[in-house]
């Protein structure tokens, strides 16, 4: 996921040192580095309530920032630093892709069964490890 292979390994070891009370979690598409350092990795869903759950108060967050707005609702007395990316001048690593998507659309795709995605299978082998891997993660 080009989103989070953008974010800075020394960009979330330096807000850990301006926070040092700060959990840094991830989400398991990150680079390898940045998911070794995380105290907590999980899907998107499993984010939001490791966040709720716990007992911290502020987190170094490295998933996209649609994410955080989920966290801050669901805990709106909790502090979340997004992850810095490469770019250390900002932490902007929306997902347009992940924009495109909606209930609304959820719904249909899955009522209709449409459209229907025809892919290789020696594709589909190699995409199959990751994606049990998130899920069993969720």
């Amino acid at each position: 996921c080009h989103v989070h292979s953008e974010f800075s390994l020394e960009g979330i070891l330096e807000q850990k040192k301006l926070n040092p009370e700060a959990i840094i979690i991830a989400h398991p598409e990150c680079p390898k580095p940045i998911v070794t350092i995380s105290e907590f990795v999980g899907s998107t869903s499993a984010l939001i309530n490791y966040t709720k759950k716990n007992q911290a108060k502020t987190f170094i967050v490295a998933t996209e920032p649609g994410v955080i707005h989920e966290m801050k609702k669901e805990s709106p007395d909790k502090f979340f630093i997004p992850a810095p990316g490469e770019d250390a001048e900002c932490a902007c690593s929306e997902c347009e892709f992940m924009k495109l998507n909606s209930t609304e659309k959820l719904f249909t795709c899955l009522k209709y069964e449409q459209p229907e995605i025809l892919i290789d299978e020696e594709i589909r082998k190699k995409a199959y490890k990751p994606i049990k891997r998130m899920l069993d993660l969720s």
